[in-house]
């Protein structure tokens, strides 16, 4: 089955973006690595805002995790035409944002990262980082991946 039909499959589908945000891009290409900028915790009309230990649960603040990972796939996605050209994801770094004391960071990431394996299976699997810090706009979670591509 291929990545696509895979995520589709799982509810999702991912549409064309604009790549180019100003003095920044969605995703950029060098060689067969395609870097994603960071991509905050909102998909098809959801936000999750808050700061996780305070306005948010570890539960809630996992779902903006995936959310995150979903507008790196669709970065991805418009950048080189398919998911189906996805080798595998090689680095993840996720950025929480956390209230005083809260130090659990990896169980929010691990939306991302289950997504990632979800869809792409061993492929997915990759090494990540995933830290405490202020988002902007008080957004929950903050994760920029990066993927190797035919």
């Amino acid at each position: 089955m291929s990545y696509e039909a895979k995520l589709k499959e799982m509810g999702y589908t991912l549409e064309p973006i604009e790549l180019d945000a100003g003095r920044l891009m969605h995703a950029v290409r060098t060689g067969n690595l395609v870097y994603t900028s960071g991509q905050v915790s909102r998909w098809g009309g959801k936000e999750v805002i808050g700061k996780v230990g305070q306005d948010l649960t570890v539960e809630e603040a996992y779902e903006g995790a995936k959310y995150s990972a979903l507008c790196c796939l669709q970065a991805v996605k418009t950048l080189v035409g398919s998911l189906d050209n996805v080798v595998r994801v090689v680095k993840v770094l996720g950025m929480v944002n956390v209230a005083p004391g809260f130090n659990n960071t990896p169980a929010v990431i691990h939306g991302a990262s289950d997504l990632f394996i979800q869809v792409f299976g061993e492929a997915g699997r990759h090494a990540r980082s995933a830290v405490g810090m202020q988002i902007p706009s008080d957004y929950a979670v903050e994760v920029e991946a990066i993927f190797e591509v035919k």
